[in-house]
């Protein structure tokens, strides 16, 4: 019953934090869009959080570069446990563009273990909430 009652608790109120490793911005613009009154998904109760000790979810967006791996992975690590990550945008699910860069590693699944990928260059905020919805629909 007490597990049952947590779950709802974390599908009901996921917090989020961005992290950018490196692309060209697109997405993190789509990203502050959704908390604009247009979007609002504080009615959903996703909330975007600046710490990772409080974080639920991880959004992740740019390719994973050299100097932002090990950043990443203790961003990832600091975050409490049950966690999930969201691969946002082409360059974060597959290091578009960027992707044979001398610098670039790849996506977010090179490094992290990806529960959700939002593909979209830049992905529009519809996408965006369509992905956090099957990210909640897991939990």
């Amino acid at each position: 019953m007490l597990e049952r009652i947590v779950r709802w608790a974390r599908r009901k109120s996921p917090w989020i934090l961005h992290f950018n490793s490196g692309g060209c911005n697109g997405c993190d613009i789509e990203i502050l869009d959704l908390l604009t009154p247009r979007y609002d998904v504080e009615r959903l109760g996703i909330l975007k959080e600046a710490s990772p000790r409080h974080a639920d979810v991880l959004l992740c967006t740019g390719p994973v570069t050299r100097q932002s791996r090990d950043r990443l992975r203790r961003i990832y690590e600091q975050i409490p446990a049950p966690k999930w990550v969201v691969a946002v945008g082409s360059c974060s699910c597959s290091g578009g563009v960027f992707r044979d860069g001398y610098n670039v590693l790849g996506g977010i699944d090179q490094v992290l273990p990806v529960d959700v990928y939002v593909p979209g260059c830049p992905c529009r905020p519809e996408a965006l909430i369509d992905g956090l919805a099957r990210l909640l629909e897991m939990i």
